[in-house]
């Protein structure tokens, strides 16, 4: 199929549902349990209505702007997905060029398939890295290290994957990086002799931040039993505080979903956090992002940046989630749909559907600068969650 033809999200994650085996595709389309949260983020978007505006100079419109202070072509980066390199062979490389061309940051996942030098080799300006804080700190500073020395001079650190939430699709289709040989898994690959052919190709079959890494881990069973135990619980302002003595560049907050927490965020020494549920992949029954986002901008007042991701597969939903008060957004499923179904092509598509979406809705709404952006271009800004505290739709 002709990528070209494709006009929105929803018919890119068809195609790629189409194109790579059930493991892979449903653990990025799946979130936890009942998925409600998961399915809130993108309804309570969708509920958000704009005001049409007439008479208007539309001419030289632009869609850029800053995000943590770094130019960018338009208010969205790329979400730190794991397991990209599972959907199309070296995966990480690909999205990591798609972001460069369309001039957005892409931020490398800490679980990616391809390793972090890996995707330095082929960068040309520096990329964003996601870091877990994992119980074995020492190769936490050096998957820090590594990263500064490939150039990365923005960190993003997860606080919402302490422990895992229960993702039923993963079990069922017995997920792994590799995954486990058995029936079943064959099963799976043989309807997809496409992709197949294609991940011949890979560099990586596993967490390339992590295997060859580790003194102690030298083969796939090795690593998962290492992996599994190192999820840290007590995640607390001293883990934070120590990664920022150990970081010299920007550092971003991610996970933060109640005001409280936002406001205590704000004097850890970060430049930035990202309102989010981890893509309704954690709670169940959490608030969505979008209704987090109004009672956390006002929680924090203007003291650090605040980002959003969760939800976003319309260039009307970076709009929205700007309107209330997010300098920037991010896209996960929706980059990984685009990268499943083409590879560094696909998610070019995507990023220009949503560009092109923003540009004209922005438009209609009677501005020409995202920056000149407010809550004024909404029907009803109270009724999108603008009451005091976390928003409610």
């Amino acid at each position: 199929m002709d990528l070209a033809r494709i006009q929105t999200v929803a018919e890119m994650r068809e195609l790629a549902r189409a194109r790579v085996p059930r493991m892979f595709f449903g653990y990025v389309d799946s979130g936890s349990w009942t998925e409600g949260t998961r399915d809130r983020n993108a309804a309570d978007l969708g509920r958000i209505l704009f005001r049409q505006r007439v008479c208007r100079d539309l001419r030289d419109r632009s869609l850029a702007t800053t995000m943590a202070g770094e130019a960018v072509a338009m208010p969205l980066a790329i979400a730190p997905t794991g397991m990209a390199g599972m959907l199309w062979p070296d995966g990480e490389v690909a999205l990591m060029r798609a972001a460069e061309a369309a001039g957005i940051p892409y931020t490398m996942s800490t679980f990616s398939i391809s390793s972090i030098e890996q995707v330095a080799t082929a960068a040309s300006r520096p990329f964003w890295f996601q870091l877990y804080v994992m119980r074995d700190r020492a190769f936490v500073a050096d998957l820090m290290r590594r990263a500064w020395a490939a150039g990365c001079r923005t960190l993003v650190l997860t606080l919402d994957l302490q422990i895992l939430g229960q993702r039923h699709a993963d079990v069922r289709n017995r997920l792994g990086a590799p995954p486990k040989p058995s029936l079943p898994v064959v099963a799976q690959f043989a309807a997809r002799p496409r992709w197949c052919l294609r991940m011949l190709r890979a560099k990586s079959w596993s967490y390339g931040n992590i295997l060859g890494h580790l003194p102690d881990v030298d083969g796939l069973k090795r690593m998962a039993e290492w992996t599994a135990g190192q999820f840290e619980p007590n995640l607390g302002h001293d883990a934070i505080a120590w990664v920022r003595d150990q970081w010299q560049g920007r550092l971003i907050l991610k996970g933060i979903l109640d005001p409280e927490d936002a406001a205590a965020a704000t004097g850890l020494g970060a430049d930035a956090l990202i309102v989010s549920n981890h893509g309704g992949r954690q709670l169940d029954g959490a608030s969505s992002s979008i209704a987090a986002l109004p009672g956390i901008v006002d929680a924090v007042g203007g003291r650090i940046e605040v980002h959003m991701d969760g939800g976003i597969h319309s260039g009307q939903d970076i709009l929205r989630a700007r309107a209330l008060g997010a300098r920037g957004v991010y896209a996960g499923r929706a980059m990984l749909y685009g990268l499943a179904a083409g590879g560094e092509a696909g998610v070019a598509r995507v990023l220009a559907i949503l560009r092109s979406a923003l540009d004209l809705s922005m438009a209609f709404c009677g501005h020409t600068g995202i920056d000149d952006i407010t809550p004024d271009i909404l029907l009803d800004p109270r009724a999108a969650g603008m009451q005091q505290g976390v928003g409610r739709i």
